[in-house]
């Protein structure tokens, strides 16, 4: 079959808890098919997806239990064993770069039934920047939940449940009917899931600051400060530094966190961290009687990693739990001593509809002119981490991973 013919399958998601998101929407779908005529597109029924089977079948898209005749499978999470599909080509987050161990026995069933693996991690640029993924509207829920704790620690408001709400609009009408008090507010990373925190922050009217006057100044109003690897971390010799310096040295870096700990509210945790840098906020730093932080929103939920305080992953369903600095135990939210938490693993489930949109048009933009034109600029190529039942010379280390057990 011809690139341009191939016969596109959307999954069913079947993890537990059920996942409501899927990649492509039935409007692109439609956007597709305009752009790539021959080219063929199948829903498999779903009762969980945010959109229907009637919302797609209403467009004229096929809607089917069976997808087996499909060439390349697209999901969103992983897939289950029994459900995998031998001599396919699939997308999805497998969860298997980093050798997660939970995942060892679904890339070891990859390999055996000769099914190419691209996994949305691994689609990445020439730079190695990757291309698409759920993390703006994992900030926007992060964001969204960190003032709903705000809200419950201190009984001031009380917020519905972001995954009650149609979109990111709502969220956001919600949250600006809020009187807050002048709040201090800190955002670390960039990225983006610091675009998705910013942009909440900013339709809110919280007015943005600079980082000395975060830290030296008082307000009369709640204001944020967003801030990126080198203002909150300082080489132990104390030189100067660059991005680049820390990023292949970071072992010679230590935090400076302490010094928006000891002004701040609340803490909005949006970081990529990467191996060897430091820990940001330890627990010294929060058992500190300087440490003014009362909520801390870890999205990037890395158990027991640089936020000292994510002692668990969180829930949907049960957001937030407390943490006793004095002990580094976990407590009630509502213990007078305990920072609020909210370390919840898969935010971007929370706003499937909005996450949904995003995720399509940048998979609908960088994946499919590589895979309807002959992959031209190697998207595809570096993607790959399986191919006729073999690991590719890129995901090579992954190996004694497979072989393990």
């Amino acid at each position: 079959m011809s690139k341009s013919a191939l016969r596109f399958g959307i999954i069913r998601e079947r993890k537990n808890p059920p996942d409501r998101r899927v990649v492509l929407s039935p409007t692109a779908i439609v956007q597709l098919q305009q752009l790539y005529p021959t080219a063929q597109f199948v829903v498999e029924s779903s009762e969980n997806r945010v959109y229907k089977d009637e919302d797609y079948q209403s467009l004229g898209i096929e809607v089917t239990d069976n997808v087996a005749d499909c060439d390349v499978l697209i999901g969103v999470k992983e897939v289950p064993l029994v459900n995998l599909i031998p001599n396919k080509s699939y997308f999805f987050f497998s969860h298997t770069i980093k050798k997660q161990p939970h995942n060892q026995a679904l890339l070891r069933e990859i390999l055996e039934n000769n099914i190419t693996l691209y996994d949305h991690e691994t689609i990445v640029d020439a730079d190695e920047k990757r291309l698409i993924g759920f993390g703006k509207y994992a900030g926007i829920v992060g964001t969204y939940n960190a003032f709903r704790a705000f809200g419950v620690k201190f009984e001031l408001f009380k917020l519905p449940k972001a995954e009650t709400l149609s979109d990111q609009a709502m969220l956001i009408s919600y949250l600006k009917r809020q009187v807050l008090p002048p709040l201090k507010i800190v955002v670390t990373g960039t990225g983006k899931v610091g675009s998705g925190c910013i942009e909440m922050l900013d339709a809110m009217k919280i007015k943005r600051v600079g980082v000395a006057d975060f830290l030296s100044k008082k307000y009369t109003q709640a204001v944020y400060v967003q801030i990126d690897v080198l203002e909150y971390n300082k080489r132990k010799d104390g030189g100067s530094t660059d991005n680049n310096d820390f990023y292949h040295h970071p072992e010679e870096y230590e935090s400076d966190f302490a010094r928006f700990a000891n002004v701040a509210d609340i803490a909005i945790f949006g970081h990529f961290y990467g191996n060897g840098a430091p820990q940001i906020l330890s627990r010294e730093m929060l058992k500190s009687q300087d440490c003014k932080i009362k909520v801390i929103a870890d999205i990037s939920c890395d158990v027991d990693g640089p936020i000292a305080c994510t002692v668990r992953a969180s829930t949907i369903a049960e957001p937030f739990y407390g943490y006793l600095p004095s002990e580094g135990t976990e407590v009630d939210v509502f213990h007078p001593a305990a920072i609020v938490v909210m370390a919840v693993d898969n935010l971007p489930c929370e706003l499937p509809k909005d996450a949904s949109d995003g995720f399509g048009e940048q998979f609908i933009k960088h994946v499919f002119p590589a895979l309807m034109s002959g992959d031209v600029d190697g998207l595809l190529h570096r993607a790959k981490i399986t191919d006729s039942g073999r690991l590719t010379d890129r995901f090579k280390y992954l190996q004694d991973y497979v072989d393990l057990g």
